[in-house]
């Protein structure tokens, strides 16, 4: 049993997928983490030098590695749902939850990081809204179950989706 979360950037995955691999006793992964630890270089420099096709190559690359592990929780970059191929492998080899979140609330969440390449060149709230329009129906079309988090707390998000996992 494999849960994957998807969804956009300051949707919370990295926080939900944490509490769930500890309260479920499963192994976490985040694949923006995994590409920063293997490269030693930040997602942002990332981007600088390898441009986001680049950057893509390689969450594909480790997506890959990933979702052959089982029993494991994996939180993904925004942008994995692009990929066609991302989107087979994930919904073949495990269970998806799309955090579904607000722009408001994640203009609030990234405000503050400056490890987020794609908000750097304009307004946040404009490219936020942009890349969501973009990618809802990616997100929908790969996920199981798409979960609200509007007004809710990381561990309510996550106590949803670990009764949704064990119904």
């Amino acid at each position: 049993m494999n849960i994957f979360i998807v969804g956009p950037m300051g949707s919370g995955k990295s926080t939900v997928g944490k509490i769930i691999s500890d309260e479920m006793f499963l192994n976490f992964f985040d694949t923006d983490e995994e590409i920063e630890s293997r490269t030693g270089a930040s997602i942002d420099w990332i981007f600088d030098l390898e441009g986001e096709d680049g950057f893509r190559k390689r969450e594909s690359s480790i997506l890959n590695e990933m979702v052959i592990k089982n029993s494991i929780v994996l939180s993904t970059g925004g942008g994995i749902i692009l990929s066609e191929n991302n989107r087979e492998l994930l919904s073949s080899r495990g269970t998806v939850f799309y955090l579904s979140t607000p722009i408001s609330v994640q203009v609030e969440r990234t405000a503050k990081d400056k490890d987020r390449p794609l908000l750097k060149n304009g307004d946040p709230e404009e490219i936020l809204t942009r890349l969501h329009e973009e990618r809802e129906s990616l997100y929908e079309e790969v996920s199981d179950h798409v979960v609200m988090t509007e007004n809710k707390s990381s561990q309510d998000v996550a106590s949803e989706i670990i009764s949704l996992v064990k119904s």
